[in-house]
């Protein structure tokens, strides 16, 4: 990737990400990790208590961008996989039967409150999310592109929900909180909303064609293979750690490694460092994780994030970073 195809991308990406914090104010760590899945095509998860802005960013991440289809599927136990697939009617005028695609045939998807659908339903979301199509009635539907699905659930309110299974958890490609925000953001947007909501506003910045060369970019990233090593060597901990069941996926491994170049694509680089790596552990992998029941037990109190935070510390125990000089050993192309 040269010098010039960076500039443009990242010229994009701060565009992009301006634009939806004049609504989604303070959270652009947490935004940037939803725009890297979208890069990357895949997929976010939204964890958080009720209130802190998880739609709002979702139709943002849409409204940002032109030509682009938004739709939203408001799951509950009596939500029924037709209903996000789509399926085939019969059309007396025309004696055959039609298909009429569901939801889940647009660009950006929010599934709000994952959890309250049932696990049929939600199995739904599968192929959808894994190979971007779906099958309806023995035949294969492309979906659109790019295609993002973002799903939120609230963790506090278990009566009525479905937990989300292994296999769907594997295909969210990040998994983050936005929490609430501090108390200078939380009055700006109380000024803001005296007037409507700033969503009503919202321009898109940012088109389809912009989208693909932002994934163009991510694909253009220099990964060191001392550093590549070590991500499969991180992920491979995760599977060897005496609180984890079932440690990351080969999928995760994947994941944290196209991440990682698009975090370094948002941060203006051409190259990937171990402490992108890092920093992306815990949104990327921890939900990939089936922890034993002492450990969850034990960390109830402390959290989700502290949890992370831990497992990742004992991750590099096990696989500790690699030590090398970025400007020795990345080659001059990547670093001009």
């Amino acid at each position: 990737m040269s010098p010039d195809e960076l500039g443009s991308a990242t010229a994009i990406a701060e565009r992009f990400l301006d634009n939806i914090e004049t609504v989604v104010h303070g959270k652009r760590e947490q935004i940037k990790l939803v725009v890297a899945a979208l890069m990357c095509g895949g997929h976010a998860l939204l964890e958080d208590v009720p209130g802190t802005a998880k739609t709002v960013l979702a139709r943002a991440i849409a409204g940002s961008i032109s030509g682009s289809h938004a739709t939203r599927i408001q799951c509950t136990p009596d939500l029924q996989p037709t209903d996000v697939t789509g399926l085939s009617i019969f059309n007396q005028k025309e004696r055959d039967f039609e298909f009429r695609p569901g939801p889940v045939f647009a660009n950006v998807v929010l599934v709000d409150e994952i959890n309250r659908a049932m696990p049929k339903t939600q199995s739904a979301l599968l192929e959808a999310m894994a190979e971007q199509q779906v099958t309806v009635d023995g035949e294969t539907r492309r979906l659109d592109d790019p295609f993002l699905v973002m799903a939120t659930q609230n963790p506090i309110e278990y009566e009525g929900t479905f937990p989300l299974p292994e296999a769907q958890l594997d295909r969210f490609f990040v998994k983050t909180t936005l929490g609430y925000p501090n108390a200078e953001d939380e009055a700006r947007i109380v000024e803001e909303q005296m007037g409507g909501h700033p969503l009503g506003h919202l321009e898109p910045v940012v088109g389809l064609d912009d989208i693909h060369e932002l994934r163009r970019a991510v694909g253009g990233v220099f990964v060191h293979e001392a550093v590549a090593r070590w991500t499969v060597d991180l992920v491979r901990a995760t599977r060897e750690l005496d609180v984890v069941a079932i440690g990351s996926s080969v999928r995760g491994t994947l994941a944290l490694n196209r991440a990682a170049r698009a975090w370094a694509v948002l941060h203006q680089r051409r190259y990937v460092t171990p402490e992108d790596v890092e920093q992306l552990f815990v949104a990327v992998l921890v939900h990939r994780i089936l922890f034993r029941p002492s450990f969850l037990a034990e960390i109830r109190d402390r959290g989700w994030d502290a949890a992370g935070l831990e497992i990742r510390a004992r991750c590099l125990e096990r696989a500790p970073k690699p030590g090398f000089d970025i400007d020795l050993d990345v080659p001059a192309a990547a670093t001009a």
